[in-house]
């Protein structure tokens, strides 16, 4: 799927995932230089991208949960009412057909 069709959502916790990989990275990187500062802004840093790290992952399983209950909620209304989803579904396909066909 192309970045430019995922939801918000996703495309949010991609950019964090990348972040905090980055950061992690420049973590390792500046594990030689020496310096009392430097010494404590990387521990704040690394406390902060492991508190970071579990925001994400709940946040990603929260998004997983509700789309799984999305989808159960529909399949469920499609199995209750199947004649309503039809005509539903023939009338927007009847529509984007006039959509598409005005261009």
């Amino acid at each position: 799927m192309s970045t430019m069709t995922q939801p918000p959502k996703d495309k949010l916790l991609g950019d964090l995932k990348s972040l905090i990989t980055d950061a992690e990275e420049l973590l390792k990187l500046t594990a030689d230089q020496k310096g009392e500062q430097l010494g404590d802004l990387r521990a704040r840093i690394g406390q902060r991208m492991a508190v970071a790290k579990e925001r994400l992952t709940d946040a990603e399983g929260a998004i997983v949960d509700s789309g799984k209950k999305a989808v159960r909620v529909t399949d469920d209304y499609v199995h209750e009412n199947p004649w309503q989803s039809l005509g539903v579904a023939a009338g927007v396909a009847f529509l984007l057909g006039l959509l598409v066909s005005r261009r």
